[in-house]
């Protein structure tokens, strides 16, 4: 098979399109999700929860939070593992979820408590959707960890059945999950696509996301590529649009797409990023929550922000530049953090912080 050779300015131009921060912007949530295959749950929201920012980065003002539960609500999209995605894809799982767990500690866990597991879906049928605080815990072999999810048996039980479809998140109270039976939640009789076929789409699926990604991260999809001074070989996915490219500026989510693989931004757009909230505050070089820059098909900096509700502002702190701005590159990121600011409904950006540079 021919391996396409890419420079990085091309790889960039194919990544940043196929998750939508060009400046052809999608219209809608459901498209946005249909092409990125997912949005990360996260409850941290020193800005806003990951999943609305990286909506609002896509859709600018046309999305607004209630959209998205909207959209759940409606069985459009469907939460699964922390993660939302359309409920068109659900086919895609149905096969895992019936073989999962197929060994270890898990399954050990679940065969030992299965009068819990009976008793948790019989509770369901009755009372269901419930919320785990209403879940008796009738354990009978306590979940063994010596972290923070130690004894959590309620909890841990309700994540198995759902991995194994025969549960789901049937909706939200405030952050708290409502459970329910699967087949109140998810559309009866989806085809459930075979495995190896599922498995198969999946990772074109991701493919098409991402544009170029690697084998561990997307299987054999696409087309074997080369890019100027990374190692290795990538995937490439044959329909990614090619030149023309016009870009823009976007504030992402640190659980955006375009970053979440670190390596990838590293070899890709010379970007170096941590997350640092779980790292003393005295030995951050970013910020708990900075939200990474994209210029057109760079990623150039990092904003250090939270929100004060009780000032009704955008308290940016600092923004990070890993090459120089320029006037008009200082005044697009400028003009994102009012842009941002709006949507939360606040009242103003607070500083526009200090400027640093990384490098």
């Amino acid at each position: 098979m021919t391996v396409t050779r890419l420079d990085r300015v091309e790889a960039r131009r194919i990544a940043v399109p196929a998750q939508l921060l060009d400046a052809d912007r999608p219209t809608d949530l459901l498209a946005v999700v249909n092409q990125l295959t997912l949005l990360q749950l996260d409850p941290t929201a020193a800005v806003a929860p990951s999943a609305d920012l990286v909506a609002w980065a896509r859709l600018d003002a046309a999305y607004q939070p209630a959209h998205l539960q909207q959209a759940l609500d409606d069985r459009a999209l469907f939460e699964y593992q922390a993660m939302v995605r359309p409920m068109t894809d659900l086919g895609l799982y149905l096969a895992e979820m019936a073989t999962w767990p197929a060994e270890g500690r898990r399954h050990a866990w679940l065969e030992a408590n299965d009068s819990f597991r009976r008793y948790v879906l019989d509770l369901l049928r009755a009372r269901g959707p419930l919320l785990s605080r209403d879940v008796p815990d009738r354990c009978e072999v306590p979940w063994p960890s010596t972290g923070w999810t130690n004894n959590r048996n309620v909890t841990q039980m309700l994540e198995s059945l759902a991995v194994r479809g025969q549960i789901a998140v049937s909706g939200r109270s405030g952050r708290q999950r409502l459970w329910d039976l699967a087949e109140r939640v998810y559309p009866a009789g989806t085809p459930v696509v075979p495995a190896a076929e599922a498995l198969r789409r999946r990772g074109e699926r991701r493919l098409r996301s991402l544009g170029i990604a690697r084998a561990s991260v997307v299987g054999q999809a696409g087309q074997p590529a080369e890019v100027e001074g990374t190692p290795g070989v990538w995937r490439v996915d044959p329909d990614a649009p090619g030149q023309p490219f016009t870009g823009r500026t976007a504030l992402l989510s640190p659980f955006d797409r375009l970053v979440y693989d670190r390596q990838r931004a590293l070899e890709l757009f010379d970007f170096e990023y941590r997350l640092e909230m779980y790292v003393p505050k005295a030995k951050r070089r970013w910020g708990y929550f900075a939200l990474p820059v994209l210029h057109h098909d760079q990623l150039i900096g990092k904003v250090d922000a939270t929100v004060d509700r009780n000032k009704s502002v955008l308290q940016v702190h600092a923004i990070h530049q890993d090459i120089r701005f320029t006037r008009a590159v200082t005044a697009a990121v400028h003009a994102e953090l009012e842009a941002l600011a709006s949507w939360l409904g606040l009242a103003a950006v607070s500083g526009h912080g200090r400027a640093t540079s990384t490098r």
